[in-house]
């Protein structure tokens, strides 16, 4: 990864900026960042349970307004690749407070927006900026963390937001309800407003290493390892979004619980995905490739006891946790990514985000065919189980490819 001062290689950075990082407190950078990532976080969880009161307030159907969640998955795809590419010449710090103020606006604008028509576009813009926040954060963080502990530094960006599914969201959606379904986005625009204050006062400065282009960060898609680690993202992450999408469903027709009781196993989820991101990153720092590995067979364990868990309130609860724990892909695939984009850091990392909003549109989709076909709600877990498996199998030809190319 890079540091913000220099080009942009993993490992050199972090050495580099050492004698910058004494005058930065790392602790206080890495709250700047998660911050921005506990906005995210918040906006792009919290509109699902929105949903039923926008649809009320822009004169549409529940089903209509899910296309705005769509439409803010299709911006996170679209803007991470284009943004960390036209924005290569651009210093991180800098980039990180214009991605925030554009996201800030967006949100603000989705507040204030008059008609289904332009929620769509203000969503999409509002996703936009996503991928490429955390791609450069985690670049950031990494910077400054010694280099057995850039998965680590990579995962305390992302636990913004793993928090933001047990703070953000419930706070948010009791805004919503209580003050109106705009301020559940009026209140992301101020978390956006304060990531900047906070990016500003403590994020390291940096300067672009001559050299930096667009040319140089789209050579990340000349580089086999690079797919290959976004595809074991985009597949092997989908079975816990297969699950994750209809669960609330799943509580309530299968468990048979009250409906009171499916925030708490949310939360549950939340907590999960927390423990999960904390203990990947660390098994990560010390066996990256192996870790990667066995969360991909871990995750296909959890989501195959899914069905089997569904009818028992205590049962299904820690199986949601462990399934929640899947989430340590995230940073151990950012730090992946790091290994083997060489120079081109920026937009391998933003991609990562592309590849997880695909497993989000992929994990649902084939979840909703299973159910449509009559399969029932508890068949996601098998759905899941399969997409897990397959994003394992990815990892090997991953795994064998490296073997070989060190062989020669």
């Amino acid at each position: 990864m890079t540091c913000a001062t220099e080009t942009r290689s993993p490992l050199p950075a972090a050495s580099r900026q050492a004698g910058e990082t004494r005058q930065h407190h790392a602790g206080l950078v890495m709250l700047a960042l998660a911050m921005g990532g506990f906005a995210i976080g918040t906006t792009e969880f919290a509109v699902m349970s929105l949903v039923p009161y926008f649809s009320v307030g822009l004169g549409i159907d529940e089903p209509t307004a899910g296309h705005v969640i769509s439409a803010y998955a299709l911006g996170v795809v679209v803007g991470a690749p284009v943004i960390a590419v036209l924005a290569a010449k651009i210093a991180r710090r800098t980039l990180l407070i214009g991605l925030m103020a554009v996201f800030g606006v967006a949100n603000l604008l989705s507040a204030l927006a008059p008609s289904y028509e332009w929620m769509l576009v203000f969503r999409f813009l509002s996703g936009l900026p996503h991928g490429a926040y955390f791609g450069v954060a985690a670049l950031v963080a990494a910077s400054i963390a010694p280099p057995n502990r850039r998965a680590q530094a990579v995962a305390r960006v992302m636990l913004g937001l793993t928090v933001a599914t047990i703070v953000g969201v419930p706070l948010a959606n009791g805004i919503g309800q209580g003050l109106g379904w705009r301020w559940g986005f009026g209140i992301v625009a101020l978390l956006a407003l304060l990531t900047m204050a906070l990016i500003f006062a403590y994020a390291p400065r940096d300067r672009v290493v001559p050299g930096a282009s667009p040319l140089r960060e789209l050579g990340a898609l000349r580089r086999r390892q690079v797919w290959l680690t976004l595809a074991i993202g985009a597949i092997g992450f989908g079975g816990m979004f297969a699950v994750y999408t209809y669960l609330a469903s799943t509580l309530m027709e299968v468990t048979r619980v009250s409906p009171a009781l499916v925030p708490l196993v949310l939360g549950i989820f939340g907590l999960g995905l927390t423990a999960g991101t904390l203990a990947g990153a660390w098994a990560a720092d010390r066996a990256l490739m192996p870790s990667i590995g066995g969360m991909l067979l871990w995750t296909a364990a959890a989501l195959a006891l899914f069905p089997l868990a569904a009818g028992n309130f205590w049962t299904i609860s820690i199986v949601v946790f462990l399934i929640g724990t899947s989430g340590g892909l995230g940073a151990m695939l950012q730090t992946r990514l790091m290994d083997v984009a060489g120079e081109a850091q920026t937009l391998a990392a933003a991609l990562n985000h592309s590849a997880f909003n695909t497993a989000n549109a992929l994990g649902p989709w084939l979840g909703g065919l299973a159910i449509a076909a009559g399969y029932g709600w508890t068949s996601t877990g098998w759905v899941g189980t399969g997409l897990a498996l397959a994003g394992f199998l990815i990892w090997v030809v991953a795994l064998l490819d490296q073997r070989a190319r060190a062989a020669r």
